[in-house]
C-alpha cells in the first residue's frame, strides 16, 4: 500500500492525537531565549529534506533529501551541496539511479576522512566527500528496520539509530521495535545497544566535553547520554517531546522537536527555544565558527539557516 503524504505526517509527529496536535498547533514554550537573526531560507528544489551536514573542509552544506515515503526502496533519494552562504551548489550532488548510486530514503549523514556517510533504510552507504561517487555500502540486512541518524565515535566506529518504525498491517507507518543503537566497525554490524529505554531513537551525537553520545528520542521526552563501554546511560534532561536532530556546539547541546516545532537548547531547567515556528524540524547541522545552524523543514521542502548570538 502506498504512503499517502497524510501518512508520513502522522507517523512522524509521534504517531498519536496528541503529538499530532501539538505540532500542528505550534504552541510556544514557557521559555525563550534571546531573539536569533534569521538567514534566507532555501526553498527550491528539495524533496522532503532531512538532515543537514556542514563539512568544514570544502565549506559547503550537504542535505540529504528522501524524495518520497521513508520507508520506500524507490532509489530516488539525492543529496544537495549547498555553497557556504546556503545557496545551492548542485542539488542533486548524489542522486540514486545515476553513475551506479543506489539511495533510496537518505537519513543521517556523518564525515569521516573524505567519506561521506548516509543512514539509508537498512544500510549505510559511503561517498566521495568531493565528487560524490560511491565508494562503500554496508547492507544491516533483517536486523535493521529505520535507520536513521550517524555520529563518529573515538576509535572511528559509525554508531547509526535504529527508529523502530515500520509499516504495520494498514500500511502506515507505526513505531514497532526494536529500539536499536547499531555499531558497524571496518563492515561488521553489531547491535550496540537496544530497548524501549532508547524511545525510538532519532538524532545521535558524539560529546568530546563529556566523552560520550547524546541520543534523542522521537518517542519520548528524555535526553540520554549513553556511553557503549559499559552500556551507561544518564538522563542529560528532558524535551518537548518527538525529538529530532542533535549537535554539540562547544558546551551547548541544541535539539530540534516536532511537538512544538522548536530549535531548543537543553539547559538545567529545561528546554529554552532558540528558534521557534518551525514546523517539523529534521536533523541539523552546525557550523561552529559562524555559529550557523543549519535546520531542514521535512514537511516543507526548505531548509533554513539561523546565526546564533556570540557566547
Amino acid at each position: 500500500m502506498a504512503l499517502t503524504r497524510r501518512h508520513i505526517v502522522i507517523a512522524l509527529v509521534g504517531l498519536n492525537a496528541l503529538v499530532a496536535y501539538q505540532v500542528w498547533r505550534k504552541r510556544p514554550p514557557a521559555a525563550d531565549t534571546a531573539a536569533v537573526p534569521a538567514r534566507p531560507a532555501v526553498t527550491l528544489g528539495f524533496s522532503t529534506p532531512e538532515s543537514v551536514l556542514w563539512d568544514a573542509e570544502q565549506e559547503v552544506w550537504f542535505v540529504s533529501n528522501i524524495g518520497g515515503n521513508p520507508t520506500d526502496k524507490d532509489n530516488n533519494g539525492f543529496i544537495s551541496r549547498l555553497q557556504r552562504d546556503g545557496s545551492f551548489d548542485s542539488l542533486r550532488f548524489v542522486a540514486g539511479g545515476r553513475g551506479g548510486v543506489i539511495l533510496n530514503a537518505p537519513k543521517g549523514m556523518a564525515l569521516q576522512g573524505d567519506t561521506l556517510w548516509v543512514a539509508d533504510i537498512d544500510a549505510v552507504r559511503g561517498f566521495d566527500r568531493h565528487s560524490g561517487a560511491p565508494v562503500a555500502t554496508v547492507e544491516f540486512g533483517a536486523q535493521a528496520r529505520f535507520l536513521n541518524d550517524i555520529a563518529i565515535g573515538p576509535d572511528s566506529t559509525l554508531y547509526i539509530t535504529d527508529t523502530g518504525v515500520g509499516l504495520g498491517a494498514d500500511g502506515q507507518l507505526t513505531h514497532m521495535g526494536p529500539d536499536r543503537v547499531f555499531a558497524v566497525k571496518g563492515r561488521a554490524v553489531l547491535i550496540a545497544a537496544e530497548g524501549s529505554w532508547l524511545s525510538g531513537p532519532n538524532g545521535i551525537a558524539w560529546d568530546p566535553n563529556a566523552g560520550r553520545f547524546v541520543i534523542v528520542p522521537f518517542f519520548g521526552t528524555t535526553l540520554l547520554g549513553w556511553a557503549p563501554n559499559g552500556n551507561k546511560v544518564d538522563t542529560l534532561g528532558t524535551g518537548p517531546g518527538s525529538q529530532d536532530g542533535v549537535v554539540i556546539l562547544g558546551t551547548e547541546l541544541l535539539v530540534t522537536s516536532w511537538a512544538d516545532s522548536s530549535l531548543f537548547a537543553a539547559t538545567a531547567s529545561g528546554p529554552a527555544r532558540v528558534v521557534g515556528n518551525i514546523t517539523s524540524p529534521a536533523d541539523i547541522g552546525v557550523d561552529p565558527a559562524r555559529r550557523w545552524v543549519g535546520i531542514p523543514l521535512f514537511l516543507e521542502n526548505r531548509v533554513e539557516f539561523w546565526q546564533l548570538p556570540a557566547r
